[in-house]
């Protein structure tokens, strides 16, 4: 099998600069030992977890609850807990090679056309949840629109625009990480409350859980269920965006250069430890509001026989705190929406505009070590990247469809995924770094299991026409 070869060490790159996509000898630094200190150093995990716990729960997750019941609880616990080993491993390569998630997927042998075909497919899937983006800045809009009528639902669109440009302009990793860690931690604790109070009524069975896991997709709600799959847990667009978190924490920046050296292969596996925690930390917390969710649209919203759809869509969304809660948590609802929604617009913003910047990279548009292009090619992704999903809602104004037309597309991704994981775990990891022969089962089970989701849903779709 041949291995990648060590990040070569650029003239520039020999300075601590303070790149993190720059290893340095400088940089180097040991791997905490302690879950104390590796607490400490938990941060991608909790942006991802800020982009996920968002339009695949708020409005995807309950629509779907509200659609079919109870009847895919099992598919909502598969999303969460069968993706994390694809996120590990594309982290395991970063961290132990230097390169980064695109830099990975450019070396999948294939067509090319200036990069390799599955850049250009993540690019393609990320265009179309752009989609998905404008259905969240409509979907805030609705809330500060029922909260000051006298602005219109539009203009409240540009005004989340031009804050998010704003604050993600004038900002690093480091503003990102603690926005996230805010946003995660408010709506989610409430929504979980919410779902508990809901547990000790008669809204929830045990006869109703026990269908839930019944392994059936529901037909009424297929189209539904599949970008559920595709957007909740850790979405396709969040595997490929983990890597560069890592990065940008400065996971593999401690780890340095490979040198052969036993200490280089114990610096990289204890920080890849580091990353497990940071994966198994943010899995609990996005599970538990993932499924927070789907009770609360499937024990409220399918009772009382109301789907979100347009415009009513904040207004049919509330009803699962109101009805549970009481009228009284209408304001903490709303509140809670605009943070989550908001929240994963700037997650996505600023993971999208660092990917394309390195896919311009990748194109052989400026060097590794030109910090400074870098950061312009960014920061104009991010200016385009905020304006396009507002444009989209503008002209197509249901956040419900938006987010499920993103969803489908990252479904259809995942599978390409999973494939481009399995390829550089067997051809790309040093040896003494490479994943136990478990680890890989489960890597080969995640990918057929991502593959049979989007199949299944083609044979419908075919079987349909």
């Amino acid at each position: 099998m041949a291995v990648m070869p060590a990040v070569p060490l650029h003239t520039v790159a020999l300075r601590d600069s303070g790149d993190p996509y720059l290893l340095t000898p400088h940089a180097i630094e040991a791997p905490p030992t302690s879950v104390a200190a590796s607490l400490r150093r938990v941060g991608p995990g909790m942006v991802l977890a800020a982009a996920i716990v968002g339009s695949g729960e708020l409005i995807a997750t309950t629509t779907l609850g509200a659609q079919v019941g109870f009847a895919a609880l099992w598919i909502i616990l598969v999303s969460c807990v069968i993706k994390p080993v694809v996120q590990a491993e594309l982290g395991r390569y970063t961290i132990a090679t230097g390169h980064t998630g695109l830099e990975g997927f450019d070396r999948v042998p294939g067509p090319r056309l200036g990069v390799s075909w599955l850049v250009w497919a993540w690019g393609i899937t990320v265009a179309l949840t752009l989609l998905q983006v404008g259905g969240m800045y409509g979907g805030v809009a609705q809330v500060l629109h029922l909260l000051a009528p006298a602005i219109p639902l539009n203009l409240w669109v540009g005004i989340c625009l031009l804050l998010t440009i704003g604050i993600l302009l004038g900002g690093g990793y480091e503003r990102i990480e603690k926005l996230a860690i805010v946003k995660v931690g408010f709506f989610t604790m409430l929504t979980i409350c919410a779902a508990a109070v809901l547990l000790r009524s008669d809204a929830i069975t045990t006869s109703a859980l026990a269908g839930g896991l019944s392994l059936r997709l529901p037909a009424a709600g297929l189209a539904t269920a599949i970008a559920v799959f595709g957007m909740t847990g850790v979405g396709a667009t969040e595997l490929v965006q983990y890597p560069y978190w890592c990065v940008e924490k400065g996971y593999a920046r401690f780890v340095g250069p490979r040198d052969g050296s036993a200490a280089w292969t114990s610096r990289a596996r204890g920080w890849i430890r580091v990353m497990h925690f940071d994966i198994a930390c943010s899995l609990v917390i996005y599970t538990l509001a993932t499924v927070a969710f789907y009770l609360l649209g499937a024990g409220v919203l399918h009772r009382m026989g109301v789907v979100p759809a347009e415009r009513d869509t904040v207004r049919v969304l509330s009803q699962i705190y109101t009805q549970t809660l009481g009228d009284w948590a209408l304001w903490l609802f709303y509140a809670g929406a605009v943070v989550t929604l908001y929240g994963t617009i700037f997650a996505a913003t600023a993971a999208h505009s660092r990917l394309f910047a390195d896919a311009m990279r990748i194109g052989g548009m400026y060097l590794r070590d030109d910090t400074r292009s870098r950061r312009q090619w960014r920061n104009g992704f991010l200016v385009a990247l905020s304006v396009l999903p507002a444009v989209f809602y503008w002209f197509i104004e249901s956040p419900v469809q938006m987010v499920l037309a993103g969803g489908l597309a990252q479904s259809a991704l995942l599978p390409l995924i999973g494939i481009a994981a399995l390829y550089l775990r067997h051809t790309s990891l040093p040896a003494d770094i490479r994943p136990s022969m478990a680890t890989t089962i489960m890597l080969w089970i995640a990918t057929v299991v991502m593959t049979g989701f989007a199949l299944y849903y083609v044979a419908a779709r075919v079987g349909a026409l």
